[in-house]
């Protein structure tokens, strides 16, 4: 079979044949008695096998050892294939989003393009100081602003609390879309990751992020339901008492977690409920005594005769600390 023919049926120019036949992949040994080169059966195969190789991304000097050499074993350059692949993927994802924080902004000119990668290599700068200042500067009247995607996703990743604070300072001005970015962040197999996400929702302003936090108070983590409620009870959300109520009960954050519910209990059924939910608490589950204690220390910024009625009648309690504390609190609200 002559060149152009093989050509034609391979989808391999005559070209890239020659060029195959110049590295010694293919060497026809047949040639027309007008001295035209002539490919056989075997060479035909050899040439299908060299373009399935070079479909993996071997280059054609490995190609050569794979079909040449005996004691070849593929195991460690397909590895290798793997590594480069994931490598590329990785990088040119990168890439992507990178450009799509670009095209997101909207830019009107190649100085609008370059502002943007500026401020992206900034916020993914080894410097703090660089980093800070990247985010603050979202919040200055520039014509292109920090991506709100690349705000979130250093925000999430931000262990520097200088620049965790000037992140989410400009997460919070940023409009629409963060916290819906920021509650991705909320199911990280990484504590620290969802601490940051719901540490910067609960800087949020909006109906958006009161939803996102809402929805965090069923999290698993304990310490990602703990943000919430508080931000949740700064907000006036009653749906955060029960939560408030289990951190005074655990120790963890209690003493925001009492000022969050004396904060909530504005009227008397609120006030009401979270008395009753706190007696409750005292009289069925906190069986340790700095528990009941807390308890009952939260009753006493609860206003209303249920807090109170919950206070005379602790005054009298077998465990005598407790008694003790009420009665003191009794006091003190009869002085107020």
């Amino acid at each position: 079979m002559l060149i152009g023919e093989v050509a034609r049926r391979s989808g391999v120019s005559a070209r890239m044949l020659r060029h195959y036949e110049s590295l010694g992949l293919v060497r026809p040994a047949g040639r027309t008695g007008s001295g035209y080169r002539e490919y056989s059966g075997e060479d035909i195969r050899r040439i299908f096998q060299i373009e399935s190789l070079r479909s993996l991304g071997l280059s054609l000097r490995e190609i050569g050892r794979a079909l040449d050499d005996p004691g070849f074993t593929p195991a460690a350059l397909v590895d290798d294939l793997i590594t480069r692949t994931r490598e590329r993927i990785a990088a040119e994802t990168e890439l992507l989003t990178r450009l799509r924080r670009i095209d997101a902004v909207d830019p009107a000119v190649w100085e609008d393009v370059l502002q943007v990668v500026a401020l992206l290599q900034a916020l993914g700068s080894k410097s703090a100081g660089v980093r800070q200042s990247a985010a603050l500067s979202s919040g200055d009247e520039v014509p292109v602003p920090v991506p709100v995607e690349a705000l979130a996703e250093a925000a999430l990743s931000e262990t520097e609390p200088n620049v965790a604070g000037a992140l989410r300072w400009a997460l919070a001005r940023s409009g629409d879309g963060a916290p819906a970015l920021l509650a991705e962040g909320l199911g990280s197999p990484v504590a620290a990751v969802r601490e940051r996400a719901v540490r910067s929702l609960a800087e949020m302003p909006g109906a958006e992020a009161t939803e996102r936090l809402r929805q965090a108070l069923a999290a698993p983590d304990a310490v990602v339901r703990g943000y919430a409620a508080l931000a949740l009870g700064a907000r006036g959300v009653t749906d955060a008492v029960p939560t408030l109520v289990d951190m005074i009960v655990d120790g963890r954050n209690d003493i925001d977690a009492a000022d969050a519910l004396s904060t909530l209990a504005g009227d008397t059924a609120t006030a009401d409920r979270i008395a009753t939910m706190l007696v409750d608490r005292l009289a069925h589950e906190a069986t340790d005594a700095p528990g009941r204690g807390r308890l009952t220390q939260a009753l006493a910024a609860v206003p209303g005769a249920k807090a109170s009625d919950a206070l005379v009648e602790l005054s009298h309690d077998e465990d005598r600390p407790v008694a003790l504390t009420a009665t003191y609190l009794l006091r003190l609200r009869d002085t107020r």
